[in-house]
């Protein structure tokens, strides 16, 4: 969710080399390429719909009225919709703790994954990783012996959510709502695997954005930095294996 959909785009080329193509939903929408495959949507939003400038995860649905009325059955907000989009429908909530997610019926892109300069997984950083694993869990399937459903492990004080082999997402514990610093309250973040941490970081102080400091994590492998982007979004590269914490 951006303000300026061109400046974003010329941000993250600079920084990640994606390339970038019209979306489907409209002119306010474009598709993110690395290597020529799509690896995420920016859309310049953020001003109509009075969003914040962030990344943010969608998971895919059946049905987004159902998935609302889950999310407000179990005490969390939904911000934004459920909207129609020319492929679809969609809508944004804030789940207990005020991490902000979104959800979507209808066509999805193959999304590239853990490639290149592809996001490589989410992490959400939570008050409690097992009560927003219940919550996830209940809203989206996860856990399920349905199709689409996830494996669920809680690993070293972390909760681990897999598809099959690979790690896609990771709920840790330990944020606290009234942080003044933005990213230590509960959020989901986008991490992206890149070769050479030092170059990512210093092509984002070039193209206006900020590097910020962030204490060492004792169990992940590799190094990691939080980027803030020329609006404000933050995400976080590493230079880790792209299937996520052990």
């Amino acid at each position: 969710m951006a303000r300026d959909l061109q400046a974003t785009q010329d941000f993250y080329a600079a920084v990640l080399g994606w390339a970038f193509r019209p979306g489907s939903l409209g002119e306010e929408f474009s598709v993110a390429l690395a290597e020529g495959r799509p690896v995420a949507g920016i859309s310049a939003l953020a001003p109509s719909l009075q969003a914040a400038v962030a990344w943010t995860p969608y998971f895919a649905v059946d049905d987004v009225d159902e998935t609302a009325a889950k999310v407000r059955e179990r005490g969390a907000t939904v911000a934004v919709g459920p909207l129609r989009f020319r492929s679809g429908r969609a809508g944004l909530c804030a789940d207990r703790d005020g991490a902000v997610f979104g959800f979507w019926e209808g066509r999805t892109l193959s999304w590239s994954i853990g490639q290149g300069s592809a996001p490589a997984f989410l992490e959400l950083l939570t008050r409690d990783a097992f009560d927003a694993a219940i919550f996830y869990g209940e809203v989206l399937g996860w856990a399920s012996s349905e199709p689409g459903g996830c494996d669920v492990t809680y690993e070293d004080d972390r909760v681990v959510v897999r598809d099959g082999p690979r790690t896609v997402a990771t709920l840790r514990g330990g944020a606290d709502e009234a942080a003044p610093d933005p990213h230590v309250r509960p959020r989901w973040s986008m991490h992206l695997q890149v070769a050479d941490l030092a170059a990512v970081s210093q092509a984002a102080v070039a193209a206006g954005g900020v590097v910020l400091p962030q204490a060492p994590v004792h169990d992940r492998p590799g190094s990691h930095c939080i980027i803030r982007d020329l609006d404000g979004a933050l995400f976080t590269v590493t230079d880790a294996p792209c299937s996520g914490p052990r």
